[in-house]
């Protein structure tokens, strides 16, 4: 008669206790970087129909695109794991109010809509909480992994953004930046696609502690 042995999860030491990283947990990494290889790619996709073709029939490709990234991203603020609640909560708005606003932007505005937004800069105080969200992902994420792709990106979204909204840059700077910002993009979601999977978790002993701080202070 023979035993079978079943294989115990494995217990991690955390600032404030052991704690085991479940299926679940990895699940919700799992979700939280395909999120961001989707919305990736669908940024570089249309970042190279817009450096690359010139022709404005593309302009109607690129609202599905957008729409796709916002989706994408959206998932991945569900699933991101992020120790200070607030700031987690304020990015999920950030992206709520962005999303809206390309929502009433797009509906209401009878050329494509990433016409509009170029030629009407001042569309970016709305769409652009959209943009803020993902800079607050790139901002974890350095902070978090000190990855040098980040560090530019927290840099190069808020200086595109603002450069265009303010009319400041010149049209080939602006290009630079957004193909810039599209390969880095890529180059992040393939390298989170091939990190391992706790450091994503993070301690969840700190995430227990906070909440039943949180739940005390009720």
């Amino acid at each position: 008669m023979t035993t079978q042995t079943v294989s115990q999860p494995e217990v991690y030491q955390g600032q404030f206790g052991e704690f085991t990283i479940t299926r679940s947990d990895r699940k919700g990494v799992i979700i939280y970087r395909a999120g961001l290889m989707v919305a990736a790619l669908s940024f570089a996709i249309a970042s190279a129909l817009v450096l690359f073709n010139h022709e404005f029939s593309v302009n109607s490709v690129i609202t599905p695109l957008y729409t796709c990234f916002s989706l994408a991203l959206g998932v991945s603020l569900l699933t991101i794991h992020i120790y200070m609640a607030s700031l987690h909560r304020l990015l999920q708005v950030f992206w709520l109010i962005g999303s809206v606003s390309s929502l009433i932007i797009g509906h209401y505005d009878s050329q494509p809509f990433a016409v509009t937004v170029y030629n009407q800069p001042l569309t970016l105080f709305g769409v652009g909480f959209t943009f803020a969200a993902l800079t607050g992902i790139y901002f974890k994420e350095a902070f978090c992994f000190n990855r040098p792709e980040t560090k530019l990106l927290t840099g190069i979204v808020p200086i595109l953004l603002l450069g265009h909204l303010l009319g400041i840059l010149p049209t080939q700077l602006e290009q630079f930046l957004l193909g810039t910002w599209a390969v880095l993009f890529l180059v992040f979601a393939i390298r989170k696609a091939l990190q391992a999977i706790p450091p994503d978790i993070g301690d969840k002993s700190v995430f227990d502690y906070l909440k039943n701080k949180s739940l005390a202070k009720v």
